[in-house]
């Protein structure tokens, strides 16, 4: 496994990355939550430590967003490279949104991204994307149910709804209502 940035050291990226404290404190505590989500949910066969790292990763982008949200991920996975992150580490935040993104939905629907496919590919690239669902950096921020996303992501096609029903019957769910009550955050 190549290097891994501390928490320390990631908590000091996004630092430097925020344009204000506002942005920080959205997206840090966003991934900060999302690595406690996914922390519930490993199984002893994945890298608990490149799943945290992933988690606290995968939204960098967010900070150089340049127009459409959907855009973040690949965004984030350049700013990645571009400071010397490794390729393993990088691909969490290209390959998170959604329940991820095909060159057939890139074309399809002419989505605002480079033609290829963002889909995610290891157990820990798909333990994050899945965390990623359970909350939302919406203002104010709140958790999400798996019905409620399941309900979300049904508009984008069958295909999609099923893939995130496959990762419910995976992985679980979350208790995002306990976790609701300790953040302080709404519950939809």
């Amino acid at each position: 496994m190549s290097f891994l940035p501390s928490d320390a050291e990631i908590r000091a990226l996004h630092e430097r990355l925020a344009p204000d404290s506002a942005a920080l404190e959205s997206v840090y505590t966003h991934c900060e939550i999302v690595a406690e989500i996914a922390a519930g949910l490993a199984g002893p066969s994945l890298d608990a430590d490149l799943v945290r790292a992933g988690c606290l990763v995968h939204d960098i982008g967010v900070y150089r967003l340049d127009g459409a949200y959907i855009r973040h991920g690949v965004i984030g996975y350049g700013m990645m490279r571009e400071l010397g992150f490794s390729e393993v580490l990088s691909r969490f935040c290209a390959r998170h949104t959604g329940v991820g993104i095909t060159r057939e939905d890139i074309v399809g629907q002419g989505l605002p991204l480079p033609a290829g496919d963002y889909v995610a590919e290891t157990g820990e690239e798909r333990l994050v994307m899945y965390a990623d669902k359970f909350h939302s950096k919406t203002s104010p921020p709140a958790f999400v149910t798996a019905a409620t996303y399941a309900l979300d992501v049904s508009r984008f096609g069958a295909g999609k709804a099923a893939a995130f029903a496959a990762m419910v019957a995976e992985y679980g769910e979350p208790d995002v209502a306990s976790m609701a009550a300790a953040y302080g955050h709404a519950l939809r």
